[in-house]
């Protein structure tokens, strides 16, 4: 059992490069919900978040690198993807039905979900606070 979490928290500590896109991809859950399934990609530089529901259905994601952000065109929500760069890609008469939740915080990206009152999910990437968070401890989830 100690194996198994240490493990985990190496593997945490190095995101894999691949399997973006999966519904359930060879990667840490590091969700800060347990409603949600949070997995982190690093390629190049650049840093990849994909959120996924909890049967493992792709909601959205986003890459970020050196403060920038670009929205990912997967996952079943992509659409209303936001970030301080990009907007939605669509407009919706929808309103929010529940307050944001946090699903995923690191020291440099906070991520939102809120449920909208057509039943759509809007996700909202932003830089994180200041606080500096290591991901396993912000996103106490248990898996």
């Amino acid at each position: 059992m100690f194996s198994l979490g240490v493990s985990a928290t190496a593997f945490a500590g190095n995101p894999p490069a691949t399997g973006l896109g999966q519904a359930w991809p060879n990667a840490a859950d590091v969700s800060a919900n347990p409603s949600f399934h949070v997995y982190v990609f690093v390629l190049g530089g650049v840093k990849y978040v994909q959120v996924n529901d909890l049967n493992g259905n792709v909601l959205g994601a986003f890459g970020t690198a050196g403060g920038q952000f670009v929205t990912l065109p997967v996952g079943r929500f992509a659409q209303l993807v936001t970030t301080p760069q990009t907007p939605a890609a669509v407009t919706t008469a929808a309103v929010p039905s529940a307050a944001p939740a946090t699903v995923y915080r690191d020291g440099s990206t906070t991520v939102t979900a809120t449920l909208l009152s057509d039943g759509t999910l809007q996700l909202n990437a932003t830089p994180a606070d200041s606080d500096t968070c290591d991901p396993i401890e912000c996103n106490n989830h248990i898996q």
